[in-house]
Protein backbone atom coordinates (compact mmCIF):
# COMPACT_ATOMS: atom_id res chain seq x y z
CA UNK A 1 0.00 0.00 0.00
CA UNK A 2 1.24 3.66 -0.74
CA UNK A 3 1.33 6.33 1.77
CA UNK A 4 0.77 9.77 0.33
CA UNK A 5 1.85 12.19 3.02
CA UNK A 6 0.68 15.90 2.64
CA UNK A 7 3.22 18.67 4.33
CA UNK A 8 0.56 21.09 6.86
CA UNK A 9 3.85 22.76 8.28
CA UNK A 10 3.31 26.31 8.37
CA UNK A 11 4.70 27.37 5.31
CA UNK A 12 2.34 24.33 2.84
CA UNK A 13 -0.65 25.62 5.03
CA UNK A 14 -0.49 28.65 4.11
CA UNK A 15 -0.07 27.63 0.63
CA UNK A 16 -2.99 25.86 0.36
CA UNK A 17 -2.11 22.14 1.32
CA UNK A 18 -5.82 21.48 2.69
CA UNK A 19 -7.04 22.53 -0.76
CA UNK A 20 -4.35 19.73 -1.42
CA UNK A 21 -5.47 17.28 0.87
CA UNK A 22 -9.18 18.02 -0.82
CA UNK A 23 -8.00 17.59 -4.21
CA UNK A 24 -6.35 14.49 -3.67
CA UNK A 25 -9.65 12.90 -2.27
CA UNK A 26 -11.24 13.46 -4.67
CA UNK A 27 -8.51 12.57 -7.06
CA UNK A 28 -8.12 8.97 -5.32
CA UNK A 29 -12.31 8.59 -5.51
CA UNK A 30 -12.05 9.26 -9.52
CA UNK A 31 -9.27 6.78 -10.21
CA UNK A 32 -10.56 4.14 -7.67
CA UNK A 33 -7.47 3.65 -5.63
CA UNK A 34 -8.35 4.53 -2.49
CA UNK A 35 -8.21 0.95 -1.30
CA UNK A 36 -4.15 1.00 -2.40
CA UNK A 37 -3.43 4.43 -1.00
CA UNK A 38 -3.81 5.84 2.82
CA UNK A 39 -3.54 9.81 2.20
CA UNK A 40 -2.15 11.48 5.43
CA UNK A 41 -1.52 14.99 7.00
CA UNK A 42 1.88 15.21 7.67
CA UNK A 43 3.89 17.89 9.71
CA UNK A 44 7.21 19.82 8.49
CA UNK A 45 8.69 17.33 5.27
CA UNK A 46 11.34 20.22 5.27
CA UNK A 47 10.91 21.75 1.70
CA UNK A 48 9.55 24.71 2.46
CA UNK A 49 10.56 27.04 0.00
CA UNK A 50 9.06 24.88 -2.71
CA UNK A 51 5.62 25.39 -2.05
CA UNK A 52 3.25 22.57 -0.73
CA UNK A 53 5.41 19.33 -0.74
CA UNK A 54 3.83 15.76 -1.00
CA UNK A 55 5.92 12.43 -0.05
CA UNK A 56 4.69 9.15 -1.80
CA UNK A 57 6.24 5.92 0.26
CA UNK A 58 6.25 2.89 -0.71
CA UNK A 59 9.29 1.03 -1.27
CA UNK A 60 11.51 4.47 -1.86
CA UNK A 61 10.25 7.66 -1.39
CA UNK A 62 8.80 10.18 -4.01
CA UNK A 63 8.78 13.92 -2.92
CA UNK A 64 7.02 15.99 -4.98
CA UNK A 65 6.80 19.72 -4.78
CA UNK A 66 4.40 22.94 -5.53
CA UNK A 67 1.75 21.01 -5.45
CA UNK A 68 -1.44 23.25 -5.69
CA UNK A 69 -5.10 22.21 -6.18
CA UNK A 70 -5.27 23.04 -9.75
CA UNK A 71 -2.09 21.05 -11.01
CA UNK A 72 -2.99 17.84 -7.85
CA UNK A 73 -4.51 15.62 -10.53
CA UNK A 74 -2.03 16.25 -13.61
CA UNK A 75 1.15 15.15 -11.22
CA UNK A 76 -0.84 12.06 -9.37
CA UNK A 77 -1.82 10.84 -13.36
CA UNK A 78 1.78 11.34 -14.18
CA UNK A 79 3.85 10.43 -11.45
CA UNK A 80 2.03 9.14 -8.69
CA UNK A 81 -0.79 6.48 -10.40
CA UNK A 82 1.66 4.73 -12.57
CA UNK A 83 3.86 3.72 -9.15
CA UNK A 84 0.04 2.64 -7.64
CA UNK A 85 -1.09 0.42 -10.75
CA UNK A 86 2.65 -1.22 -11.77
Amino acid sequence: MMTIKVCVGSSCHLKGSYNVIEAFKEILKKYDVEDLVELQASFCLGHCAQGVTVSCEESETLLLHNINAENAEEVFASQVYPLIIK
